[in-house]
């Protein structure tokens, strides 16, 4: 789904034809940049943990030469991107299922933004600190609902890797971000919100709910796709979605 609202927006923010070069900040086992490589463009992959890039490294092996000589993988925190590149050196900062686990996010979402060249494009994938009480409320547990309505703190769940959907080990705790909150910050960094979606408005929440998009049967995906892609931009559902796919450009 975030691949899909984020083609649309490339497809809104870019001529038609450009090759981009394209930042992934915490890329996990790269399926978003490689996917982005398939489609052309050049792409530097950012991950810390040195399993996921390894994995990565091996799955980037098996590509044809010219995927690739389009991607470079760097082990590194997404914090240090001042260290490793310049100022405006990309068109696309792509930062998905990060800040939650970023204690102070506002740092990091500056140094991301500096990234970028002018009409550049920021991507954040981010825990919907709006929404927390959702999740509880729906499965009957009231205290946890009570306690999700007043803070933006995480308690430990098992997640699939933002950018692919495979399976990862359990979340540890974090911190979810509001929808108000980073429209605020993004303004105070010169990447002023371009539009924003909602993901997981319904998959997974509840026992009743379709499973996640990773294990739905094949005959219901473009079913369940269907559904989330509208409610995920549809008020007042993208509001209560799980994630937050906010995308902003650079002035």
């Amino acid at each position: 789904m975030v691949a899909r609202q984020l083609d649309e927006q490339l497809a809104r923010v870019f001529p038609v034809g450009r090759r981009l070069r394209v930042l992934d900040v915490g890329m996990g086992r790269g399926a978003q940049a490689l996917r982005l490589a398939r489609l052309g463009h050049q792409v530097t992959g950012v991950e810390r943990d040195p399993r996921l890039i390894a994995t990565a490294r091996g799955t980037l092996a098996e590509e044809p030469d010219g995927i690739r000589e389009r991607v470079r993988l760097v082990q590194g925190e997404g914090r240090d991107t001042g260290v490793h590149f310049l100022p405006g050196s990309f068109d696309v900062v792509l930062c998905h299922g990060v800040l939650m686990h970023v204690e102070e996010p506002d740092p990091l979402v500056a140094g991301l933004a500096r990234m970028l060249a002018p009409g550049g494009l920021l991507s954040l994938l981010v825990r919907n600190g709006d929404a927390l009480a959702m999740t509880p409320g729906l499965t009957g547990d009231w205290t946890g609902a009570l306690t999700a309505l007043d803070s933006t703190a995480l308690l430990p769940r098992s997640r699939s890797e933002a950018d692919g959907g495979t399976p990862a080990a359990p979340a540890p705790e974090g911190r979810a971000d509001r929808l108000s909150a980073l429209t605020a910050t993004l303004h105070g960094i010169a990447a002023p919100l371009h539009t924003w979606y909602g993901v997981h408005v319904f998959a997974g929440r509840t026992p009743g709910a379709p499973a996640p998009v990773c294990s739905v049967a094949p005959d219901a995906l473009e079913t369940l796709l269907a559904v989330e892609e509208r409610a995920g931009r549809t008020d007042p559902y993208r509001g209560v979605a799980e994630l937050l796919h906010l995308c902003g450009v650079r002035g």
